[in-house]
């Protein structure tokens, strides 16, 4: 169970196989870091669901390839456009995680040069069009953890600037907090090839 919404799993996934398993959109809601609020917000799961769905199933239309199965009503996975009524769970493919170890005080992430299919890639893609002002890229750049060069662009951005071409940043995502890599760093890291490391950029 999450903070928002609740994982059934129906079929474990496997190295020959992925799995398949169902989100249950709950009418609970909860605030930046402080988590799950006392009371809840009746419908939200259902319209959390099906404007999930849409995305899903317009990024489909397009080609991009998901894990969405459908959304669940009466015990099965439809289409938006075959719904009779509201709907709070949506199926997906389940695929394995398998979560890098520590080691003196570091994420050992050797573990995934030997794993062989259907498992999480352990990243977060960033896809930035503006920069309002309480963005991380500020506070990186002003830090110096963040040059401009890293980024694609030339000049500082101002607060509020909406970019000519979008800013695309990847960072962990199975570690205890997120940490901003290079896209050298990811490729090393999770075992990918400069191919497959453009492919998730497009």
């Amino acid at each position: 169970m999450g903070s928002v919404k609740d994982l059934i799993i129906l079929r474990e996934a496997t190295e020959d196989g992925s799995g398949r398993a169902r989100f249950l959109f709950s009418d609970r809601y909860s605030v930046f870091d402080w988590g799950e609020m006392p009371d809840q917000i009746k419908g939200k799961g259902a319209s959390t669901c099906i404007a999930t769905a849409y995305f899903f199933e317009r990024l489909e239309e397009l080609g991009v390839r998901t894990h969405y199965l459908g959304v669940v009503e009466d015990e099965k996975a439809v289409k938006m456009g075959e719904l009779e009524g509201p709907s709070d769970t949506i199926e997906f493919r389940l695929l394995r995680v398998i979560r890098p170890r520590i080691r003196g005080g570091r994420y050992d992430y050797s573990v995934y040069e030997r794993a062989k299919g259907n498992f999480l890639i352990p990243l977060e893609i960033i896809y930035r069009n503006a920069l309002p002002e309480g963005s991380s890229v500020f506070r990186r750049l002003k830090e110096g953890r963040l040059k401009l060069d890293d980024i694609g662009l030339e000049e500082m951005p101002e607060p509020g600037e909406v970019l000519e071409k979008p800013i695309i940043e990847v960072s962990t995502k199975l570690e205890a907090h997120d940490r901003y890599l290079s896209w050298d760093e990811a490729m090393k890291m999770c075992c990918l090839s400069e191919d497959e490391a453009d492919e998730m950029k497009r």
